[in-house]
């Protein structure tokens, strides 16, 4: 009888290691989102609700505290200012996932 070898070339038990953790870092970067919790740069109309010695100190549309420094306006002003937050602040991304786990629990 002859002996038939059979030589299998395949991927690796390393390779396919490397492939599985590559996929799962990909994947967990899509769902995690880190671009969600770097801060953003917005402009926005505040309405002035205190002047400090610090600056005025006021209040976004969506409800950020923002302060101010050398702002010479008064209480109830509206003026322009630009502050940094986290994007997932401004974008509702949170909010909405809420909204599904709410939906999904009984």
């Amino acid at each position: 009888m002859q002996k038939i070898s059979q030589n299998e070339k395949g991927i690796t038990r390393a390779a396919m290691l490397v492939l599985m953790i590559a996929g799962a870092a990909i994947i967990m970067t899509l769902l995690i989102a880190p671009w969600n919790w770097m801060p953003t740069v917005y402009s926005d109309e505040i309405i002035v609700i205190a002047v400090t010695d610090y600056g005025c100190v006021g209040e976004s549309q969506t409800g950020q505290s923002i302060v101010v420094s050398e702002c010479s306006a008064r209480v109830g002003d509206i003026i322009s200012a630009k502050y940094y937050a986290p994007a997932s602040e401004q974008n509702g991304y949170y909010d909405r996932i809420y909204e599904k786990l709410a939906m999904v629990n009984p």
